[in-house]
């Protein structure tokens, strides 16, 4: 039977965990604790949302959410084995009989009624990776880094390979039309598990999956695939390197004991047919660390090398520090090799914007400029951008900041008191999946907009963005995207809506303005301290008192 705890219980009704604490107080028929402890009591999930229900407390349980806590509660921290269990359900088409729990089976179905199975396993994917993410383990590669990997490698023509490919999302990402095989290896057969759902589910090119350490225990030995990914652990102090002192993936020479980051490299790069890519995540240190020198010059030496990008920090999973991304290339031929090495500087960038680089972010380094003593593959070391008029852009920089500020306090609207805190959870309710099926609601832009005179788009907007409607489905893939599917809008005439319109229109270009003049007083602050420590700019020697 699924149980919730009380702080699941305001989590599912959209509350805090004091009403659920009143709830049990002052209502005789709330259901009684089925298990735990009386300082941690547990309660039945079905008898909870029936409860929620009649009383109409809070909101209505959102299916998804209600199939996450559900699962939670059945296998605690053991999640890997839990969407599995689910993902052998859904697979099946219909679920087996005994397969799972009556009430899990009925959310299923109802989940299931509303998407596609492989979409409902994506969603419940995206929240493992979200609360992989957020215990700050190194299981799985996190949504930023997957998206960096789908924009510097685009799509594999011919196979693709990950050694350390986790639950398969860098494999899934650079699946493309002309992809004809996905080869993976990890050491962890649960997350193993899940790529082979995944793949099936995505329904395209046959996955060939392996158990083991690539490093230690290669187990596809003849493989040359034309695109490799890898997103390596991090820092392995004991990777079989006694082992492999005579293993022939070590063409540009054998790894020492404290560079396992160019251990993977290699491994990545012996695996490269003629004329593929290896794209792998590298820490900073990796590129100009003196042990790991002599492997990066004959990199550079022999023309293998094509870029190195550095990423903002925040794309690892398990910790902020930035990541570089170093794409390789095996030449199909004698005179194939490169002829100078792409170094792309993104560290300034917004590391949830755009990973395009700037044309001030880009240099093409000559193979000669980068064999120098150290060897220093890192990308600062070489992209400068142009050097800017300080004074003059500080000066434009401070006065569009104080126009800015100016005009920033009559954005804001006049918002006298409401109704009392919670009394919108008191209204009628309506699903806004029933209006997206009846019609009113239209999903296909990048956000909702109603279809009829009778509903407002900014009131719409406005409410989708609830801390009730977030809570219920703020996406797990890094970036918010208002999700419809368990939103709900307080009923309301066309009068009433248009009115909160108008205020959720004003906040949100108060908010528009806001991050603007936030951009702007970065930039502004970047360039004051560039420009006082290179002597582009002086302190102002006037001083408080000064005439």
């Amino acid at each position: 039977m699924p149980v919730v705890t009380a702080a699941q219980i305001a989590r599912l009704a959209g509350v805090t965990r004091a009403a659920v604490a009143n709830w049990r107080r002052r209502h005789d028929d709330f259901p009684a604790p089925v298990g735990g402890t009386a300082a941690g009591p547990l309660f039945s999930l079905s008898e909870v949302e029936k409860w929620l229900a009649g009383q109409r407390k809070g909101r209505s349980v959102s299916p998804e959410v209600a199939l996450w806590q559900s699962l939670r509660s059945a296998h605690g921290d053991d999640m890997t084995a839990a969407l599995a269990r689910i993902g052998y359900t859904l697979s099946e088409g219909e679920p087996k009989s005994g397969a799972l729990p009556d009430e899990l089976s009925n959310v299923v179905d109802r989940l299931v009624g509303q998407r596609s199975a492989p979409q409902l396993f994506e969603d419940l994917i995206s929240r493992y990776v979200a609360s992989v993410g957020r215990s700050g383990a190194q299981a799985v590669s996190s949504p930023r880094l997957v998206r960096a990997f789908a924009q510097f490698a685009g799509t594999a023509d011919g196979s693709a390979y990950d050694p350390t490919c986790g639950i398969g999302s860098l494999l899934l990402a650079v699946t493309g039309p002309r992809t004809t095989a996905l080869v993976g290896q990890d050491t962890n057969p649960d997350l193993l598990r899940l790529t082979r759902l995944r793949t099936g589910f995505a329904d395209g090119p046959p996955a060939r999956l392996e158990a083991g350490d690539s490093l230690r225990d290669d187990r596809v030995p003849d493989l040359r695939a034309q695109l490799v990914v890898c997103d390596p652990p991090l820092g392995q102090p004991d990777w079989g390197r006694e082992d492999l002192l005579l293993d022939p993936r070590w063409e540009l020479g054998v790894p020492p004991r404290a560079e396992s980051d160019l251990a993977w490299l290699q491994h990545c790069y012996f695996h490269t047919a003629p004329s593929g890519r290896a794209l792998i995540a590298l820490p900073p240190s990796a590129a100009y660390r003196k042990s790991g020198r002599r492997i990066r010059s004959e990199l550079v030496r022999r023309g293998l090398l094509v870029s190195v990008t550095a990423l903002p920090a925040g794309f690892a999973s398990s910790h902020n520090m930035p990541l570089l991304l170093w794409e390789l290339r095996r030449p199909a031929m004698p005179g194939d090799e490169v002829r100078s090495v792409r170094m792309v500087d993104l560290t300034a960038n917004d590391p949830d914007g755009a990973l395009d680089p700037a044309p001030g972010q880009i240099t093409d380094v000559p193979l000669i400029n980068l064999l120098r003593e150290d060897v220093d593959l890192s990308p600062t070391a070489y992209v400068t951008a142009a050097q800017p008029d300080y004074p003059a852009e500080y000066a434009t920089l401070c006065q569009a900041l104080e126009q800015q500020l100016r005009e920033l306090a009559t954005l804001l609207p006049a918002l006298p008191a409401g109704p009392g805190v919670g009394t919108m959870e008191e209204q009628n309710v309506i699903d806004v999946s029933d209006l997206v099926q009846a019609g009113l609601v239209d999903t296909e832009g990048l956000e909702a907009a109603s279809t009829s005179d009778q509903l407002d788009t900014d009131y719409l907007r406005g409410f989708l963005r609830s801390a009730s409607n977030r809570r219920r489905n703020t996406s797990g893939t890094g970036t918010y995207r208002a999700d419809l599917r368990g939103a709900q809008l307080p009923q309301m005439d066309i009068e009433q809506q248009r009115r909160y319109g108008d205020a959720f229109r004003e906040l949100g270009e108060f908010e528009r303005r806001i991050k603007e003049v936030a951009k702007m007083g970065d930039q502004a602050a970047r360039l004051a301290y560039d420009g006082l420590t290179n002597g582009a700019l002086a302190p102002d020697v006037k001083r408080e008192g000064d005439k």
